[in-house]
């Protein structure tokens, strides 16, 4: 079943020349540098510690926005799927992002890393601790920088070509099977980059996140930090294409059918990441090893433990009430609330994650939290509506356009 709708043309959908956002790239990459730096220089502990805490929890929020992004790109290709043709360059647009972004890790990987992971990166420590000893093999200064250019480089990489392959798609001369067939190379390609995406994402989030806590180890580590990052990014799919629309942008093409599935992506995967995260505290639970109890332990009191019920109540039973109504998936206000809702709850995911390493004591939010948080998003966004400008902001010569173009839910 489908609706006839007219095809759009590129200049129908080419950020205009006069629109405001074309001012949004240089001033968001400013506000965002100078929030990070102010966030600095409010820091008062020692080495800054308390900084690099923020900031890696801000370069995660935006770094997996990306990622989750990226991940939504390739396995629309993969699954050659037609619905989603209309939506996924503004996916392509945000993986775009992940080149700027790595480079703003380069300050964690290079000066804040003895700070946040002093742990096993010292080397007087280690020496006292056979565990640590143990893993040395993995867990050295070296070969985590090593790795973390590598992470960086292979999604930054990923992110690139498949957007400027998808971009070159709109200006390419040829007949519809040359145009298939090219599509068919995009296919081929996303299946074993998806491989490669959740290899390199496993070892990142063990390297970042979980080695915060050497001695404490979790192997559902890497599908838990994957479907936040998943669950966020569809939801940011969902909020930023409705943001558009009210700016004038993408008029007409996005209807309550694409965002109909776009809320319910972000419905599934609110349960996924539900699904995996008790998986990994039942499992820990009922085998009862200290050495694996340790992170809830500290997660169990001083306060900390009102971030885990605020998660259970705010990242499952809300928007799962919220979000069920098939009305609700469909009426943009009430999406853009739910989409809203989670990219919040994601940034309380995160800092559940990684503060309580710092913070063991309770709960300790501070301003240095927010400012990283603005300068991060910031410079996501800028480097967004940059990559938005560079090209039509829909696939124009896909081949499945008019599949997506005409789409209904049954």
């Amino acid at each position: 079943m489908s609706a006839h709708v007219a095809m759009p043309t590129v200049a129908e959908y080419t950020l205009p020349e006069a629109h405001s956002w074309r001012k949004i790239p240089v001033a968001a990459l400013v506000a965002g540098i100078v929030a990070i730096g102010v966030g600095y220089f409010l820091d008062s502990s020692e080495h800054h510690k308390q900084f690099w805490f923020s900031y890696l929890i801000a370069w995660l929020y935006a770094a997996s926005l990306g990622l989750g992004s990226l991940f939504f790109t390739l396995v629309q290709h993969a699954a050659r799927a037609g619905w989603s043709v209309l939506v996924r360059r503004t996916a392509e647009n945000l993986a775009g992002t992940l080149p700027l972004l790595g480079l703003f890790f380069l300050p964690i990987l290079f000066l804040g890393g003895h700070d946040l992971y002093h742990h096993w990166m010292d080397a007087e420590v280690v020496s006292q601790d056979a565990m640590l000893q143990a893993k040395s093999g993995y867990l050295n200064e070296g070969f985590w920088h090593i790795r973390g250019v590598v992470f960086l480089l292979v999604w930054a990489g990923l992110g690139f070509w498949f957007r400027r392959q998808s971009i070159k798609q709109d200006t390419m001369e040829g007949s519809a099977a040359d145009r298939e067939e090219f599509s068919r190379r995009l296919e081929r390609r996303a299946g074993p980059s998806i491989a490669i995406f959740a290899l390199t994402l496993t070892f990142a989030a063990i390297d970042w996140i979980m080695s915060l806590d050497p001695h404490w180890y979790s192997t559902m580590w890497g599908v838990y930090f994957w479907a936040g990052s998943f669950m966020s990014a569809l939801a940011l799919l969902g909020a930023m294409h409705i943001i558009m629309q009210r700016v004038g942008l993408l008029n007409r093409i996005i209807n309550d059918e694409h965002y109909h599935d776009l809320g319910k992506l972000t419905f599934a995967f609110t349960i996924f990441w539900t699904y995996i995260a008790f998986s990994q505290y039942f499992l820990i639970w009922y085998a009862n090893i200290p050495e694996e109890t340790s992170w809830f332990a500290h997660r169990a009191g001083n306060s900390w433990e009102w971030v885990g019920l605020a998660l259970l109540l705010g990242h499952f039973a809300v928007p799962f009430f919220f979000l069920l109504p098939r009305t609700i998936k469909r009426m943009r206000g009430t999406l853009l609330i739910g989409c809203l809702w989670m990219l919040g709850m994601h940034f309380v995911d995160l800092h559940y994650m990684i503060m309580p390493a710092m913070h063991h004591h309770g709960v300790h939010l501070t301003p240095v939290d927010f400012l990283t948080w603005f300068g991060m998003v910031s410079v996501l966004m800028g480097m967004f509506v940059w990559n938005a400008k560079g090209a039509a902001l829909i696939p124009i010569q896909d081949p499945r356009l008019k599949e997506s173009v005409e789409f209904v839910n049954i």
